[in-house]
């Protein structure tokens, strides 16, 4: 399909692309635009189809969403089935990859992951990839192993992920069912975002910061280099190189493309060099080299000049003044069949094959199509035509005005670049009246202000128009609201404008967010809420929001450093059943666990129950659910496998209210308020003393040195080294707090902290309460609405209930504590530590108990055999 092969000399191993087998001998053959490989026994077979004809094969056009570049090993791009060894580009919701001059030859061809008003489907088809998969791979119909590291091949649909041989993938039946994970993925048929302005990377919420290798500059996507480096300029003088441009588009920006041609070619044998150049397998004959000098490169000339100089006959190419540059032209046509597709088909690329002379005009067309679709009895007023550009980073529509001669419009394409008209289309499509409904998240806001008062604020700061933007949602607490804005202009400006304000010193932030139909989910689905928390664990955090954006619908993926937990709340507040998974250590887990409680009675499905993927240095809850002491790179599939089933358990959260009596140090004349008191949220532990006192130094070392604590090794040395400089402490912290449990006072032994404890695990998987039975407590559940208080002598002694050799001191059981200090103390809640002011601490059980997810056991045992 669309290839033009031909037999090639193999100088080097080569694989054939259809069966990714190594080609013995030496012949091969080779298509001469995307440089497919093949086995003569195998050419009959080919299935897969060549670049240049992959515009034509695009069912709904959707633009690709691509981040900065970056270095990819092993894989392949997908234009010219080379090896990507440069920095190249990727697309962060399908498996798209591609060199940097490369892609402006992809289309726009990524998964559709929403509705966005046009062509909306609800039946989906398989969305196939093909290259790049492991080596392991087996293909879902013949079994055999599929992948390659050698060459682009094998096919993936980047939503159930069902492999296939390009041999196999054409009897796989067409209608996607999601795979394995499809309780879990968010149907795009339910997910709708209008979208026009907003660059996909906004969409997605894809943040531009994260890429650590990104080379700046943004002069990337020029064709130069990259064609420069497969065509060295050549030193055989039987050769000669040439820049090539394919049309006014390409000379004002200087892009051009180089190619070899020996120095006695025809002039045919040029113009299809150069077609080629430009992934273009039409008829050399309709096209022609037209020259021009530098001087009339630097000057507009080229670009305004009349059409007398592109007719004049060019006859040989080479003249003794060789020019360096040449441009492609169409030549003109009398007729051409051009394809109208219908915009309302639900399935295919059905199109209808229509002639159109000089005459022709959009009004016409429109006349001549409808019949042959069966809607003759419609009213033409109903229709429009439009142009449609799919490029690979954005689709571009272009209403075509009635009276507009057809054959004009499509030279005027040809002159700006023929690679655009390869990628160019035109729809019929029905007059609806268009929605434009665009939901911007707006957070940092002063908290607990009425709905007017946040109007007035942004109309101060932002000066947006209230006659097309609402305050549909507040959230008083959290200092946020949801803007509906019905123009998409007006939103594009106020988000730019959201990233450089800030009020009361505090910046605001924005994000797209997506609207979730809720009465079209299907029934037994119940979609995952995925937060990821990229700064957490050694970076994992980024790979993991990539590989999650594959597996599911992108707008269930929730980055943390982009707005904080609320956005993802919020887009799910109407879906009637859901889970969550927090990728991040226990901290970002308490911040998810908290925000859940604060917006809890604005959710449909109020007690979501929520998994862990452990990427900080403690992960104590982690552990105890079963989700592992820490990420090291399992397969993020199976991990949503595990979560998909997981058992719901529930876990007691405490909260902590902090009542210091003395004034905060620094007050004027000595007459000062005491602090405000504090209300913390506690899940997992909280102590007193020694462990905070450890807890704290090791925080001011990571916030003097923030880069070197990226593995969770070093973290853990730090740790150490703190701790040896606090051996020869006295053990009287005894002496500085009082304790009373459930009303009573308890007498505390000599120690040097003190720990109320949630859960089974403590700094890193310890067990302080230890096992052995006792008839004065209850055996501790993580359910039981009872803290554990347990006491230690000092440094020596945590490092040997760390080791398991000793457990804590037991102290006292209850659900009603309260601590006073005698004097300053440090405090640490789950990891997050301070010093306490004298006052008095009251610890008592938070609102209801929460669901967690812990990992079930039957699978561990099939994976340990």
């Amino acid at each position: 399909p669309g290839h033009g092969f031909r037999r090639v000399t193999l100088t080097k191993p080569t694989f054939c692309h259809y069966c990714s087998d190594f080609i013995w001998g030496l012949a091969g053959y080779q298509c001469d635009v995307c440089n497919f490989m093949s086995h003569e026994k195998c050419l009959k077979n080919v299935k897969i189809p060549c670049s240049c004809i992959a515009p034509s094969l695009v069912r709904v056009p959707v633009a690709h969403c691509f981040g900065p570049p970056g270095h990819y090993k092993r894989k392949f791009c997908t234009v010219c089935r080379k090896s990507l060894e440069s920095p190249a580009f990727r697309c962060e919701v399908c498996e798209l990859h591609v060199h940097t001059d490369c892609i402006l030859f992809a289309c726009s061809d990524c998964r559709q992951c929403h509705q966005d008003g046009h062509q909306d489907h609800d039946t989906y088809h398989h969305h196939w990839r093909e290259g790049n998969l492991s080596s392991s791979a087996r293909c879902e119909v013949c079994k055999k192993t599929c992948g390659s590291s050698e060459v682009l091949s094998g096919m993936r649909c980047e939503w159930c992920g069902i492999l296939a041989h390009a041999a196999c993938y054409i009897i796989v039946t067409p209608e996607c069912t999601f795979g394995r994970l499809r309780n879990m993925i968010l149907p795009p048929s339910c997910v709708q975002l209008f979208s026009r302005n907003f660059s996909k990377l906004h969409c997605f919420r894809v943040s531009e910061n994260l890429q650590t290798e990104a080379d700046e500059g943004d002069d990337v996507d020029g064709s130069t280099q990259g064609s420069a480096k497969d065509i060295q300029i050549s030193t055989d003088s039987s050769k000669q190189t040439l820049k090539i441009f394919d049309g006014n588009d390409a000379v004002k920006r200087n892009q051009f493309r180089l190619i070899s041609v020996p120095r006695i070619a025809k002039n045919e044998e040029v113009v299809e060099a150069a077609l080629r150049a430009y992934y273009i397998n039409d008829d050399q004959q309709e096209y022609e080299l037209q020259t021009f000098t530098q001087q009339a490169l630097l000057s507009d000339d080229v670009i305004n000049r009349n059409d007398a100089a592109e007719d004049s006959n060019l006859g040989s190419v080479f003249r003794e003044s060789v020019p360096e540059a040449w441009i492609i032209r169409a030549k003109p046509k009398a007729e051409e069949v051009i394809r109208i597709y219908p915009a309302w088909l639900k399935v295919g690329m059905a199109y209808v094959s229509l002639r159109v002379n000089k005459d022709s005009t959009t009004h016409t067309v429109i006349k001549e199509v409808l019949p042959l679709l069966g809607r003759q009895t419609e009213s033409l007023q109903n229709f429009k035509l439009v142009e449609v550009l799919m490029g690979s980073k954005q689709v571009q529509r272009m209403i075509l005005d009635n009276q507009e001669l057809i054959l004009n419009r499509l030279k005027d394409i040809r002159k700006t670049s023929i690679r655009q008209m390869n990628q160019t289309r035109f729809y019929i499509v029905e007059n609806s009246k268009s929605i434009v409904r665009v939901n911007l998240f707006v957070g940092g806001l002063p908290p607990q202000l009425s709905r007017e008062e946040y109007t007035n604020i942004l109309k101060d700061e932002l000066a947006i128009k209230t006659n097309v933007v609402s305050v549909s949602h507040v959230y008083q607490a959290q200092g946020a609201v949801v803007l509906e804005i019905s123009c998409f202009s007006e939103a594009e400006r106020i988000y730019m404008l959201v990233k450089d304000t800030t009020v009361n010193d505090k910046p605001l932030n924005a994000v797209v967010i997506p609207e979730v139909m809720a009465s079209k989910i299907p029934q037994n689905c119940c979609p995952l809420l995925v937060f990821v928390n990229p700064k957490s664990g050694g970076l994992k955090g980024r790979d993991l929001l990539y590989s999650f954006r594959k597996l599911l619908n992108p707008h269930q993926v929730f980055e943390l450093t982009n707005g904080g937990p609320l956005p993802g709340f919020h887009t799910f507040s109407k879906v009637p059943s859901f889970r969550v998974l927090v990728c991040g250590g226990d901290g970002t887990v308490g911040w998810v666990l908290g925000a859940l409680e604060e917006i809890r009675h604005k959710l449909v499905c109020s007690e979501p129950s929520v998994a862990i993927l452990p990427l900080g240095t403690g992960n104590d809850l982690g552990r105890v659910l079963r989700w592992g002491a820490g990420y090291s790179g399992e397969d993020p599939y199976s991990i949503l496998v595990s979560v998909d089933e997981a058992d719901d358990v529930l876990m007691d959260r405490w909260t902590i209210l902090l009542d210091a009596e003395e004034p905060a140090e620094g007050a004027e004349n000595g007459v000062a308020e005491p602090e405000p008191p504090k209300i913390v949220q506690m899940n997992n532990y909280c102590g007193l003393g020694i462990d905070a006192e450890l807890s704290l130094d090791f925080h001011h070392a990571r916030e003097e040195e923030p880069g070197k604590f990226n593995s969770r090794f070093h973290n853990k040395g730090v740790y150490v080294k703190v701790g040896l400089q606090k051996i020869s402490h006295t053990r009287n912290l005894h002496k500085d707090i009082k304790l009373q449990v459930d009303q009573h006072e308890v007498e505390l032994p000599s120690i040097e902290g003190l720990i109320f404890i949630n859960i089974p695990s403590w700094g890193s998987g310890a067990d302080l309460w230890g096992s052995e039975s006792d008839n004065r407590f209850e055996k501790p559940r993580i359910d039981d609405g009872l803290l554990e208080v347990v006491g230690v002598t000092g440094v020596v002694h945590m490092g040997q209930v760390q080791g398991g050799f000793r457990s804590g001191i037991r102290i006292a059981q209850g659900s009603y504590f309260r601590v006073t200090l005698l004097k300053p103390i440090p405090v640490q809640v789950d990891g997050e530590p301070w010093i306490q002011a004298p006052g008095q601490i009251i610890i008592s059980a938070a609102g209801p108990k929460v669901h967690m997810l812990k990992k079930s056991k039957q699978k561990q045992k099939k994976t340990g055999s």
